[in-house]
This record gives structure tokens, sequence and C-alpha cells, in this order.
């Protein structure tokens, strides 16, 4: 229990955090880190309390600790303080099936024993598979003690999601347990959704889940549909959900040193179909606003009546207009890329509001709607406007052309032409 309440509030970020007020809490920087400060809270720990008294985690003693921040290219993060006999303890948060491929042994009973193959099949069943199927984010808590730390010691054989070696540090650990946190969709998300629909406006969503949790996330919001999308045993239809290294595989060519090229041809093949991509990164953001703007798929009219008579997929006919949200300065690039750039006012970044269009400050999708609903009014006022002004305007030039050809006087006088163009 200590242990999981000193991984819990020592691997956490300065800027998260939470204060009471009028008996609520009120929460601070990541969601994700919140909830685990308040986990540990209502196990018995301040988070304050815990950093304040770890010695490479207080303010006046961080400098002889070591973190290492989260990043989408490990889906973790670490932070090493030195133990008080001598040694370093690494504590170390992060994607659930991340951490788990990383420990070499686990937690039970008061014991460290060793993690087998059963048992992380086991476990990736149990408990990371139930969590996922009740639309929880999963996070592993893992550590491990070291005689020795090299913050930038690599490891020669474990890789991350991008392919660059893993950090030494950040293997060999031993799990401590896996946590379900539930992000609950709001009311107004699945309705805002079915209006996005309605608008022409096709929605899909790209995350940094577990798949299994955004196959659940998806459902309950409306954007994997289980008539259009998923078989008769309610399991989703091929190409609808994958993960992000599967789509990196699906619209890329490899060289044979295992250099990337984009593949637009590969990339049409996929993107029509593709509701739900997970353990994304980045990348994948940048790569589908790209691929999106530069598709002309919309040009082969037969095989867009194909997709609509199969698959009951609409192509719009013409250029994709692509719009993508983001809160993270590695979304910045993706942002600017895009159509549009929604950026969150409240969790997002400032580079990447400073990179988006819009800022969204509630952080909620159904403003997203508003956006679109407001921007389409002010279209058509436009439209409207430019033709009338032209209608009224060509009709008094023309006018006033025939009266100086046949040399006759203009019916019109400025104050007539001035109440037109009122």
């Amino acid at each position: 229990k200590k242990m999981l309440g000193d991984l819990m509030c020592i691997c956490t970020m300065d800027e998260s955090g939470f204060c009471y007020k009028d008996g609520l809490p009120q929460f601070q920087g990541n969601p994700t880190e919140c909830s685990l400060l308040k986990l540990a809270e209502e196990m018995g720990f301040s988070y304050v309390d815990l950093r304040d008294q770890t010695v490479g985690r207080s303010a006046s003693t961080i400098d002889q600790g070591y973190s290492k921040v989260f990043a989408s290219s490990r889906k973790m993060m670490s932070w090493a303080v030195p133990r008080p006999d001598g040694g370093w303890r690494v504590y170390a948060k992060g994607a659930s099936e991340i951490i788990l491929s990383r420990t070499t042994t686990r937690y039970e009973r008061g014991k460290i024993i060793e993690i087998t193959d059963e048992d992380s099949l086991a476990i990736t069943d149990a408990v990371i598979g139930k969590f996922a199927n009740l639309a929880m984010r999963t996070i592993g808590l893992a550590y491990k003690d070291v005689d020795k730390y090299d913050p930038d010691a690599l490891d020669p054989t474990i890789t991350n999601t991008d392919g660059s070696p893993a950090f030494e540090s950040e293997t060999g650990l031993s799990l401590m347990g896996i946590v379900g946190i539930e992000d609950p969709l709001r009311a107004e998300v699945a309705p805002a959704i079915q209006r996005c629909y309605r608008a022409g406006i096709d929605v899909r969503m790209v995350t940094g889940d577990n798949l299994a949790t955004a196959i659940a996330i998806a459902k309950g919001a409306g954007i994997l549909n289980m008539e259009l999308h998923c078989g008769a045993n309610g399991g989703v239809l091929p190409k609808r959900a994958m993960e992000g290294k599967v789509f990196r595989r699906m619209v890329h060519d490899y060289s044979e040193e295992g250099e990337a090229t984009f593949n637009q041809e590969k990339f049409d093949e996929v993107w029509p179909y593709l509701r739900v991509l997970a353990r994304s990164s980045p990348d994948d953001k940048l790569t589908l606003a790209n691929g999106l703007n530069g598709s002309l798929l919309f040009q082969d009219r037969e095989r867009c009546a194909k997709l609509w008579q199969e698959e009951k997929i609409d192509v719009f006919p013409d250029r994709q207009v692509v719009a993508m949200t983001g809160d993270g300065t590695n979304d910045a690039p993706a942002l600017r890329y895009a159509d549009v750039g929604f950026a969150m006012g409240i969790a997002g970044t400032q580079i990447a509001k400073d990179a988006a269009n819009i800022i969204l400050l509630d952080d909620n999708f159904a403003s997203i709607v508003q956006a679109a609903k407001w921007g389409r009014n002010v279209f058509d006022s436009i439209q409207k406007f430019l033709q009338f002004q032209l209608t009224v305007n060509i009709s008094i030039l023309t006018l006033n052309v025939i009266c100086a050809v046949v040399n006759i006087h203009c019916p019109l006088t400025v104050l007539h032409l001035l109440w037109l163009n009122l």
C-alpha cells in the first residue's frame, strides 16, 4: 500500500494536483494524474507530504532526482530518486500493456515473484481487458531498485513504440498494479456527434488509449454503429478500428532500411472505413490530415457508389475538409496542417493553442458543433449578401450602359442607387 502511494504521488508532474474549495476538489493539470493523486488520498496518502518528504522529489532536493516525462513514443514516464540506504529507486507509470511488457517480476501478497508469460496473458485478459471493455483507461504502476542509475543508458533489445531504443532504467520493472480510470462521456457528446452526421460532418476517433477502451468509448459515443460497423457477434468489422502501428504499416511503403514513405493509394484503401485509431502517435494525426487533404477518391464515382451501396459509406463529393482536435504540444503540427484546428482551452498546452484556429474554452465536443453551426451561418450570410449585391449592381450597370449607348437619360438617380444599395 505504501509503495502504491509513493508511486502515484512521486511519479506525477508538479503541474498536477488538487485543492478543496467549498468542500469539493478543484483539479488542475493532467486529468489522469489528478485521478491517481485522488486515489492516493483515498488510500490515506497526501501527495504534498509525500513529495516533500522524498529526497529527489521535494522542491528543495529535486535536482537530486531524475525525471523522464511522458512521451508518446514511450507511452510512459518515470522518476528516479536516491534511496536512504544507497542506490536508486525508479518509479514508472504508463500505458498498461507497455508497463506489463517491461516487467520481469510482480508484487503478490507481500512478495516479489517472477512474472511468467501465463501471468502476463492472465493480467491482460482478466484485468486490462475487463477495464478496457468498461471504457476505462488502464494505467500500469511499477518500480525497480538499482545500485547505479544512468539516465541515458539504452536497452540493447527492448524498443519503444516508434522503434527507438528504450531507456534501460525503464525496463526490468516490478509490477505493482493496474489502475482503471473511468472517464465517462459527457451527456451532450453522443447527441452532438449525431448532429454532426446529420450536418454532413463525419467524426472519427484518434486516441492514445487501449484499442478495447477506444472501441467501448466509440460505441457509447455513436462513432461506431452496431449495425454499420460491427458484425453479428458484436465484433468490429475489419479496418473500422485499429492501432497506430497497424495503421502505419497499411499506409506506408518501407524500404530495405526500414524507412517509411507515405502511399496515398494505400491510404485511400483505408480511410473510408476507419472509425477508431487507438494507441496512436501525434504523427498519425498528421498522416491523417495530410492523407485526407490529398485524397482524390471522390473523383472515382464508380468506387464511391460501390462504397455507398455495399458499406453505406458516403464519400464527400469534393476535397475532404479536415478539422482536427488536440491538446498536447506534439499535436501542434497536425492542428496547423488541418483546415481547421481545435485546441483545448483548459487542458491544452500553449503551443497547441498557438497552432490552432479555434480554442474550445470549455473543452467540450458539443462546442465544435456550435462552431460549425455559426461558421456555416456566417458563410451563408456572406453568400446571400454577395448574391444580392451582384444581382442589383449588375442590373444597375447594365441599365446605365444601355442608356449611355442609346443616348437617353438614365431613370436612376444618385438617391435611387443609394437606396438600392442600402
